[in-house]
């Protein structure tokens, strides 16, 4: 009879977790709808050009824009329809494998251990971010040998951390890492003196340079690449659906930059469209739309309200932004970039 009993227990738990991991597998496309609202994460403090928060309190940045996008692919308008969920770098994961969070769009680094063991299912990169340090130039540092001996502030819990640690291995150099919980420290700490160096990808340490550094002269980004780290939109995994709309959502992106289809033109693009492929691309014919469950108009919302994939990076990090980066590996394969659209057949 006891026996009987375990089994039966053990029986319970076993179809009680395969009940809790079917959950976490459903339908997020549906349980957004029926939401009315996509609840994406918005970054836990300012990751310049990423995400920051302006003088009104409202989100902006690359990431942000990206948040409102799938919004607007669903919904037609993020306005009303969008949550930015403050989220910590640690507690990213567990947000999203309880259902707290739709889908991340917090600058996170595609690895296998995070598409494995955490179970998270990536998007084709919409970024590549190349790592560098960046040191005060009394350290003497030319290069990442230069820091031997010498301190890092870096986030902890970061592909950041591993990256800095697996180089100086590699290279044979001593840096002692001091961890932060969260990159506003880190970064304060590098510019009040606490390290000599700072570890971040190349646009984010222009950032820095550029709008917090007091004697941007006296502060060197070190040429050495650490690694080139692929920035990825993350969804739980099992849904195909969904991991098919963030992918699909990138290409349009790209397949409106390379067709100079805009913000400003794609009314005019919809309603006499040059190719057979831009009119599946704006819905003008129709079928693109139903096999992700969306409308058909849905590509064309996005580029209406928040333009193509060069737009995006110009208003958040570009021309049109405080920071003035050109794309550079993340421009076009045509321009010699890594960006590419897919065929929309």
């Amino acid at each position: 009879m006891r026996l009987t009993k375990t089994l039966a227990l053990g029986l319970a738990a076993i179809l009680a977790t395969t009940s809790l991991a079917l959950a976490g597998q459903g339908d997020t496309l549906k349980t957004v709808k029926e939401r009315g609202a996509l609840n994406c994460t918005g970054h836990n403090g300012s990751y310049l050009g990423m995400a920051e928060v302006d003088d009104q309190g409202h989100w902006k940045g690359f990431d942000i824009t990206l948040c409102k996008a799938v919004a607007t692919a669903i919904f037609g308008s993020d306005e009303g329809h969008l949550n930015i969920l403050p989220t910590s770098w640690a507690q990213r994961w567990p947000s999203i494998q309880s259902g707290e969070l739709d889908i991340i769009i917090k600058s996170s680094g595609w690895t296998m251990g995070r598409d494995t063991d955490v179970n998270m299912q990536f998007s084709r990169p919409y970024m590549m971010a190349p790592i560098h340090y960046i040191a005060r130039k009394d350290t003497g540092a030319t290069d990442a040998s230069g820091l031997d001996g010498g301190t890092l502030c870096v986030q902890t819990g970061t592909t950041l951390e591993r990256n800095a640690v697996e180089h100086a291995a590699a290279k044979g150099y001593a840096l002692e890492v001091v961890p932060f919980e969260k990159t506003e420290e880190a970064k304060a700490s590098y510019l009040s003196g606490r390290c000599d160096a700072y570890i971040d990808w190349d646009l984010q340490l222009a950032v820095l340079r550029a709008t917090e550094i007091k004697d941007p002269e006296n502060h060197i980004i070190l040429p050495d690449v650490l690694s080139a780290e692929p920035i990825g939109i993350v969804m739980r995994q099992g849904d195909d659906n969904w991991v098919d709309i963030a992918n699909w959502l990138l290409s349009a992106l790209w397949m409106a930059d390379e067709n100079g289809v805009t913000s400003a033109n794609v009314d005019e693009m919809k309603a006499n469209p040059p190719s057979p492929g831009i009119a599946k691309l704006l819905g003008a014919t129709p079928g693109v739309g139903e096999r992700l469950g969306l409308g058909d108009d849905w590509a064309y919302n996005v580029i209406k309200r928040h333009g193509n994939y060069n737009e995006m990076w110009e208003a958040n990090l570009g021309q049109g932004s405080a920071y003035k980066l050109a794309r550079g590996v993340n421009g076009l394969i045509r321009d010699g970039g890594i960006l590419h659209s897919l065929v929309m057949d």
